[in-house]
């Protein structure tokens, strides 16, 4: 049923999906017995087969809305980075990158609440090359969570991740949504990579991103910002008494 709700998702993008899903819909049925067929066994290859070789991730453009799916459960944590772009001169709504990990034990015994804001901390953690700047919305199926930036009364994991995702606050929505809106997220939650010692949940290896910092911008840029600086008259006025005030100190210790 993951597989299913996950490749439903991307319905639109997959040729014939209501044909090659048709079989695996009838054994959805908790209360239902039923025998694998090699139909059934076709159909699925099909299916993965187009998730996996389709054309799915997109360059993200940042002066564009970034919506972040987000979704956690028993299994793990799942996030989706997607962004509304033109393709074809049609409306495509895309993903930019999926990211997904096992919880530890102990996390397990988390609460919905805590659950999903552990969910989105850590997605914010992992995609800051994405979003620190940009403006992005947050879905999720747990109404609690849009509350989480002016709760009052918080345990001491809930006060940490309020703390971490302030810096977020001016940039971030948070948009409570039904389940079937996020299944690429549910999907991923649901198959979560395993907390193998090469891939820890407590100390999850670096993921080399292409991203800029300060440190890389040209020296052609500072300048422009400098001169920026000087064409402000705000900024030339508070300049100005800032030396002034110095200059008074310096008079009044002499």
């Amino acid at each position: 049923m993951s597989l299913l709700g996950f490749a439903s998702y991307y319905r639109q993008n997959l040729q014939d999906f209501e044909i090659h899903a048709r079989s695996l819909y009838r054994i959805c049925d908790h209360k239902r017995l039923f025998q694998v067929t090699q139909e059934m066994i076709q159909e699925y290859e099909k299916i993965n087969y187009a998730l996996t070789n389709a054309p799915l991730v997109l360059i993200p453009n940042l002066k564009l809305l970034l919506n972040l799916y987000i979704d956690a459960c028993g299994e793990g944590l799942g996030e989706s980075l997607n962004q509304v772009q033109i393709v074809n001169e049609k409306p495509y709504d895309g993903q930019v990158c999926f990211i997904l990990r096992q919880i530890r034990p102990t996390v397990a015994r988390y609460g919905e609440s805590q659950m999903e804001c552990l969910c989105l901390v850590w997605a914010l953690e992992k995609l800051h090359y994405y979003i620190d700047g940009s403006v992005f919305g947050v879905i999720t199926d747990c109404n609690s969570l849009k509350s989480l930036l002016n709760m009052k009364t918080l345990n001491r994991h809930m006060l940490r991740w309020q703390i971490d995702i302030q810096e977020f606050r001016g940039n971030m929505t948070i948009l409570d949504k039904a389940k079937n809106i996020q299944n690429n997220a549910n999907g991923l939650s649901r198959w979560a990579l395993p907390n193998k010692p090469e891939n820890s949940a407590n100390a999850e290896p670096q993921i080399p991103i292409e991203g800029s910092n300060t440190t890389d911008l040209e020296t052609e840029l500072f300048e422009e910002v400098r001169e920026s600086y000087k064409k402000d008259n705000n900024l030339n006025i508070l300049t100005f008494l800032l030396e002034k005030i110095a200059k008074i100190q310096i008079w009044i210790i002499l």
